[in-house]
């Protein structure tokens, strides 16, 4: 699927005032960025646009002040460490209504290059119902309108699909084209062979991409929680390990549909098991591996085993392209994480273009260093599962086409 959107290289934007929205959806504490990922991946779109004389006037949301201004989820913060990292100010426009009086005073006084950080988006109750009103104030901000959120692209708001109704000229920026590139590339075009790993707690979030990616790949790589609903439906005992008994049927099927379309779907042999989740999640803890056959009745599995993270890692090193989304287990505990730590330590081993999906992977690739030994990184969990399943995404579908 390429992407057939106009981007910011097929415009001209000198002295025109140019509406990015950005995700700036980052974690704060005490008023500090503990993760600035978002800010840094902003950043070649916003350079781009400074660079070719236009004025830029970024949006973004941050958390869920629920359509009310919340002081500790203002983008203040965020305008500060842009300014660093931009090497130029980016003047924060203090509006609690986001397009207010300073907001309009700042965006008149703007000269080509200057840059401005409008207040939080869902400070306004009409942004997360795409109301029109809301849609127009922004929109009658700029000439024309720049969508590099991908964050987001999976819900229809005011600041990524309402403004393009009223702005002629909406494209996409480079984070957008580069996350459309490699998700959009790995479904529908993969370099094969393609390996799917999908792990995380439950079956039921995935239950479209399980379907939809077993059409696409060779080889689907099932670890994490869900794992043990598909272990069940097998008929195996899974002792007090996460089941959700209304899938059963699903993983039947799911498990029957591989079968049919001749693609190997590998699921956990072995567990690491324990008598009770962690608590807190990172205490020390008891933990055996036994046969994905033998769970003991009053034990629960929290992570794959050592004989399931080799297969796992074995298959993924024969892949050219992989796409990874959700854990192995618990891998916020160091003695859980081990199943995760060998599937990372494939992937950045592998030559194979490697796609991890965004939310739980990516926190789990990061953290345990080896995001940059990774093709691609989607900033997106959200976006990049529904992206999975094959559907439209309506941030993206809103710009206008080449």
């Amino acid at each position: 699927m390429s992407l057939n959107k106009k981007t910011v290289d097929d415009i001209n934007v000198k002295g025109k005032k140019v509406l990015v929205r950005c995700d700036f959806n980052v974690p704060l504490k005490e008023g500090k960025i503990t993760d600035e990922n978002r800010l840094v991946a902003a950043l070649p779109t916003i350079k781009k646009l400074l660079t070719d004389g236009g004025r830029v006037i970024l949006c973004s949301h941050l958390g869920k002040p629920k359509g009310e201004p919340k002081p500790e989820l203002s983008l203040a913060p965020v305008a500060a460490r842009l300014s660093e990292l931009l090497g130029q100010e980016v003047k924060f426009a203090a509006d609690p209504e986001v397009v207010g009086p300073n907001a309009k005073a700042a965006v008149e006084a703007m000269k080509d290059g200057d840059c401005i950080l409008l207040e939080n988006t869902r400070y306004r109750a009409e942004e997360t119902k795409n109301g029109e009103a809301f849609s127009k104030e922004l929109a009658s901000l700029c000439d024309v309108f720049v969508n590099d959120a991908f964050g987001t692209a999976h819900r229809a708001h005011c600041s990524n699909v309402g403004v393009t109704q009223f702005v002629d000229t909406c494209v996409v920026g480079y984070l957008m084209e580069k996350e459309i590139a490699f998700l959009g590339n790995a479904v529908e075009n993969p370099v094969r062979p393609f390996v799917a790993i999908l792990g995380g707690a439950k079956v039921a979030d995935k239950l479209n991409v399980i379907s939809n990616l077993l059409e696409k790949c060779d080889t689907l790589i099932i670890g994490g929680g869900m794992a043990f609903t598909f272990l069940k439906a097998q008929g195996k005992e899974v002792g007090k390990s996460l089941v959700d008994d209304t899938k059963l049927d699903y993983c039947k099927e799911m498990i029957e549909k591989a079968e049919k379309l001749g693609k190997k779907l590998l699921l956990p042999v072995d567990a690491a098991v324990a008598a009770s989740f962690p608590n807190p999640i990172d205490a020390a803890i008891d933990v055996k591996n036994v046969s994905a056959d033998e769970i003991p009745a009053d034990m629960m599995g929290l992570d794959i085993g050592p004989k399931s993270a080799e297969l796992y890692a074995e298959a993924a090193k024969t892949a050219k392209t992989v796409v990874w989304n959700g854990p192995m287990g618990v891998f916020e505990n160091p003695t859980l994480a081990a199943g995760t730590i060998a599937v990372a330590k494939a992937l950045a081993e592998t030559d194979a273009t490697t796609i991890i999906g965004g939310g739980d992977s990516a926190a789990a690739v990061n953290q345990l260093g080896f995001g940059d030994k990774m093709s691609h990184i989607s900033t997106g969990g959200g976006a990049s599962l529904e992206f999975l399943e094959g559907k439209e995404l309506p941030g993206v579908a809103a710009a206008n086409d080449k």
